[in-house]
């Protein structure tokens, strides 16, 4: 997975996205956002905005700040933001969520869905991610991760020379992430169909 890669894959899917990819992982949105317990003030960034399907649910009284790589995905983002009226989004950027353009410390909360097996470096991804959250805020992810069941594992395995074209890794391991990350998981759920995603809360520690 590479910058160009993933931008060639998303600039697909932009005209799609929604219709093939909404109500798939909206279950997921929806958890992870109420998981969120967002406050009155609370200063939020999500990497990974895309077309910005989850903006809306995002309660009014919070700033919201979206980033993404792919051009085509914040247009349609920011189309919705506008038709919506959605008060709440104090911005959507064009930014690498590799090396941020943020401050240290700007944010309570921190969310990538659908992210981190997308990313070249997953690694630090989240570096920055914990980097640009308020010592002891909260980190959200949700993805999907390889499945322990051998005979989806084994079908995943086989897709992941397609991970390039797919723009996300279809092998990605929760434990290796977990591992290289160092993230601290306070509680996990599963989410979308058949529980096939996972919703980890995690507490920014750095």
């Amino acid at each position: 997975m590479n910058i160009d890669a993933i931008k060639t894959a998303y600039r697909r899917y932009a005209r799609i996205y929604d219709v093939v990819f909404g109500p798939i992982f909206h279950p997921g949105r929806k958890t992870i956002i109420n998981a969120m317990e967002c406050r009155p003030g609370d200063n939020i960034l999500e990497v990974g905005v895309g077309t910005g399907l989850s903006l809306p649910l995002y309660p009014e009284d919070v700033k919201v700040t979206g980033i993404d790589i792919s051009a085509e995905m914040l247009e349609k983002a920011r189309q919705r933001v506008e038709l919506e009226e959605l008060n709440q989004v104090e911005a959507v950027l064009e930014m690498d969520a590799e090396a941020m353009r943020f401050s240290d410390n700007s944010f309570d909360k921190v969310v990538a869905m659908y992210v981190v097996s997308v990313v070249p470096d997953p690694v630090q991804l989240v570096r920055e991610m914990s980097r640009v959250c308020k010592p002891e805020g909260d980190i959200f992810i949700a993805n999907h991760f390889r499945s322990r069941n051998p005979l989806l594992k084994s079908a995943e395995n086989l897709l992941a020379p397609l991970s390039k074209l797919a723009g996300f890794r279809p092998d990605f391991d929760l434990d290796d992430f977990l591992q290289k990350t160092g993230l601290e998981v306070v509680e996990m759920r599963s989410v979308n169909l058949f529980g096939y995603w996972k919703v980890l809360r995690c507490k920014n520690v750095s």
